[in-house]
């Protein structure tokens, strides 16, 4: 793993392990806004208040007994890429290992929501974690909090995660409750979740107006970040990675939240890409998808390759990508560098 900051804890996967089509929970990368809370899980609750009909106070035993369910799912930190932009936008220096796919256990938010019976006139549902600081431009120590509309609380893959990998959520991860919320960003998939509020007005804190928003500071309002952008990342060969001359197999991963990826392309030495990758069956819906190339290495020398992946809503992975004061949501073409011996 490659440490961001020690306290609180971040740190990203290496490349070399996103071969794998789950990763391994030592491995999977860590975002952590504040210090890591001490929760037991034997004596941690789950609250559900607001505008319910029915308030719950619920142990893990209770949300057991609601029935789980198994996805495969792929997490990106919203800032996955950062370094790629210029000037280098403030925040922790995420390079492209801000991203893990585990297989997640849990009870659909959806059951508990029901349990709790809805009052009339809802529109978000606001997820609160343990993890409680004060960010550099707060007065006061706030926990990490972050709202979801009604219709993705209700979306049935909306998990309360109880394990990842079919063991018990680690505690950098999360445990002993983790929102796990598909095809958005990892800033949605609230860890050490222990307050549910259901709100019949939108939430307007700080991590869901004041962060996690694109600012292009062009003098219009800032656009809330949600959706996983279409990407795809070389994993083997590396960057500077010298192979000898002839067939060089070029694996890799790529995923997007608006729906499965469906093509591929490596381009050369920026040449417009004219092969397509091989794909792998996609594992989930809501996981990324393995690739490989035959690369003809005939010509010695240095030659940089990029990978371009698009998704089944045509979204295709651009060269660049606006810069936005905060560094979100680069999903700008990988380029290696390869030298043919």
């Amino acid at each position: 793993m490659r440490i961001l900051s020690a306290e609180p804890l971040n740190a990203e996967t290496p490349l070399a392990a996103l071969e794998e089509s789950l990763t391994p929970e030592s491995q999977f990368f860590v975002r952590s806004h504040f210090l890591r809370p001490d929760l037991a899980p034997r004596k941690h609750f789950l609250e559900v208040v607001g505008a319910v009909e029915q308030p719950l106070r619920l142990n893990m035993a209770d949300l057991e007994a609601m029935g789980t369910r198994t996805l495969a799912v792929t997490v990106e930190c919203a800032g996955n890429g950062r370094t790629g932009l210029q000037p280098l936008p403030a925040g922790e220096p995420w390079v492209l290992g801000g991203v893990s796919t585990a297989r997640w256990t849990g009870v659909p938010l959806r059951a508990v929501l029901e349990s709790a019976r809805l009052r009339p006139r809802v529109v978000e549902v606001l997820a609160i974690g343990a993890d409680r600081g004060r960010p550099p431009d707060v007065a006061e120590e706030i926990s990490f909090a972050r709202s979801l509309p009604l219709a993705k609380a209700r979306d049935p893959d909306t998990l309360l995660a109880l394990q990842m990998n079919g063991r018990p959520i680690l505690p950098e991860h999360g445990a002993p409750i983790r929102l796990i919320v598909p095809g958005w960003y990892g800033m949605a998939s609230v860890k050490w979740l222990e307050r549910i509020e259901v709100l019949a007005e939108p939430f307007r804190g700080y991590y869901q107006l004041g962060r996690y928003v694109y600012d292009h500071e062009d003098g219009n309002p800032p656009t809330s970040i949600r959706t996983i952008r279409v990407r795809s990342v070389i994993v083997s060969p590396q960057d500077g990675d010298a192979v000898r001359q002839g067939q060089v197999v070029v694996r890799g991963k790529a995923w997007s939240g608006e729906g499965v990826v469906v093509r591929v392309q490596i381009g050369v030495d920026g040449a417009e890409p004219s092969e397509d990758a091989t794909l792998s069956p996609p594992i989930s819906p809501h996981a990324w998808r393995a690739w490989e190339f035959g690369w003809d290495a005939t010509n010695p020398g240095r030659h940089v390759l990029r990978s371009y992946a698009t998704d089944a809503k045509g979204n295709r992975q651009p060269d660049v990508v606006r810069w936005n004061r905060y560094g979100y949501g680069n999903n700008a073409a990988q380029a290696i560098a390869i030298t043919v011996q």
